[in-house]
């Protein structure tokens, strides 16, 4: 038998475990990505203020708030799109041991990133919202704008060490000099 063969009959759980893992990542982030799409694709035709009646243009368009706020709802809609895009094609990937060296870990490193700024552009979206709804209330508004960063503060937190594991296993021997680049090495590394 050849070494490679012998480590992939030797590790065929490994395989298994990883592509659970990944299935199992890759629903959840799903889920969440097309929460954000179906929030901030109707959130992009109930702008704040309504429409004027007489001309059918949003009341706050030359508000410079208001660009802000359209901006970010456009960001917002097309990173989770293309988050939700990355894990389906996880979810519909082979699972092979190839897939597993640069594949699978490029798409979860986009998906996961896209994830994060969209949640990020989603509370820039709201705190826009909430400064064009309440002007000259600052008091009112920057306690609420503060506790938006929260939910992205938190999402960072527990994304950030998965997200630098994938890039360092994935493109770590890019900026490595020492480089143990066998086949067995880097899947290892990878499902570990």
């Amino acid at each position: 038998m050849k070494p490679k063969e012998i480590f992939t009959r030797d590790h065929k759980e490994m395989l298994k475990h990883g592509e659970e893992w990944m299935k199992g990542t890759a629903t959840s982030c799903t889920v969440v990505g097309a929460l954000i799409v179906t929030i901030m694709f109707a959130v992009a035709f109930a702008v704040p203020g309504g429409n004027n009646q007489d001309t059918g243009h949003p009341m706050f368009s030359k508000d410079k708030l208001f660009a802000l706020f359209i901006i970010s709802d456009a960001l917002s809609l097309f990173s989770s799109t293309t988050s939700v895009l990355m894990f389906l094609g996880i979810l519909t990937s082979r699972y092979a041991e190839e897939d597993f060296l640069k594949s699978l870990p490029q798409k979860m490193i986009i998906g996961l990133s896209t994830l994060f700024f969209s949640i990020a552009t989603m509370m820039m979206t709201f705190c826009a919202a909430l400064l064009i709804m309440l002007p000259g209330q600052s008091q009112r508004v920057i306690p609420i704008i503060c506790l938006a960063s929260v939910p992205v503060s938190l999402f960072g937190f527990m994304q950030i060490s998965l997200l630098v594991d994938m890039i360092k296993s994935t493109y770590g021997r890019i900026f490595v000099r020492k480089r143990n680049s066998g086949f067995m090495h880097r899947v290892l590394r990878i499902l570990a």
